[in-house]
């Protein structure tokens, strides 16, 4: 089975050409760069095929992927600045990676038979309640402009194809780029005290073993919407603070404050992501493991 991997140079694709290298199948990844511009760590990414590509070039799109003739397309490129999204000047071109681009990717998998997967986020849904997201759930209100760029994407692949995975993520973190976890790392370094919020809740989602899901639901004919995070239950981000403290044995205080008190953010963000997974069991894929188990493989990777 031959894959195509859009953006490579970020958390997910990287370790998805590393988990397609290590069963032995061929990848080819793809990146805005001339190069491949990602993390230098060795791993077999760096030595797999590797395509330079905008996404928003919709004839260069269709001309690499129909020369590549991929099985399965996992298109993980994407405008991910939440805040620099509400911006007026960058929302052209948030609209033009996130939705041109999905569209052209569509497309171009649609004119070569291959299998899409697409991946999406919580932010597709209004963010309130308490009640888990179902995969299904059609009740769509994005409260942010990436969000709303996020769901058009996911009507392009839904309405071009019937061959898709549209998988649901959250809270993402892997080892090649900026994250959440490395920030937070960043700031006990200056901080003796962090104010962190307690009221969005959801679970976080470890690159490496997202990877693994990806390629086994690519081996399928299972498609559909998904949603696919670590187990271990829902949290907030202060939760997920004094754990990342905790098990990397920093004495950093964490102060808990709700999203009005910390204030800091332009986007709106959603205070429920929970998100529903009982899906993947029900089709047979296996969870991916806890998140607290999740972090402790993080951290040990990246030298913590």
């Amino acid at each position: 089975m031959k894959f195509f991997v859009t953006g490579v140079a970020g958390q997910l694709g990287h370790d998805v050409m590393n988990e397609i290298a290590s069963r032995g199948m061929e990848g080819v990844g793809s990146d805005i760069a001339p190069v491949y511009s990602g993390i230098a760590d060795g791993s077999a990414v760096t030595a797999m095929p590797y395509v330079s590509l905008d996404i928003t070039d919709k004839d260069a799109v269709m001309s690499v992927i129909s020369e590549v003739k991929p099985d399965v397309i996992v298109h993980c490129a994407a405008w991910t600045a939440v805040d620099a999204a509400e911006d007026e000047e960058n929302q052209a071109k948030v609209r033009a990676i996130n939705v041109d681009g999905t569209k052209a990717i569509a497309e171009a998998a649609l004119a070569v038979d291959a299998k899409m997967i697409y991946i999406s986020t919580d932010y597709v849904f209004n963010g309130e309640g308490t009640e888990p997201w179902q995969p299904d759930c059609k009740d769509y209100a994005p409260i942010n402009f990436y969000g709303q760029t996020k769901l058009e994407g996911e009507l392009a692949v839904s309405s071009a194809l019937d061959k898709f995975f549209i998988v649901r993520i959250a809270w993402v973190f892997g080892r090649n780029g900026k994250n959440f976890i490395k920030t937070m790392l960043k700031v006990a370094e200056n901080h003796d005290r962090v104010r962190v919020v307690n009221d969005q809740i959801g679970t976080p989602t470890y690159t490496f073993d997202l990877a693994r899901l990806l390629v086994d639901m690519a081996l399928t004919g299972k498609y559909g919407y998904y949603h696919a995070t670590n187990e271990g239950g829902y949290i907030s981000w202060y939760d997920f603070t004094c754990e990342i403290y905790k098990q990397a044995g920093l004495s950093t205080v964490v102060e808990p404050v709700t999203t009005e008190e910390y204030g800091l953010s332009k986007a709106k963000r959603p205070r429920n992501s929970r998100l529903e997974k009982s899906k993947l069991i029900e089709s047979g894929f296996t969870p991916l493991p806890s998140w607290q188990d999740a972090l402790s493989r993080y951290l040990k990777e990246i030298g913590e």
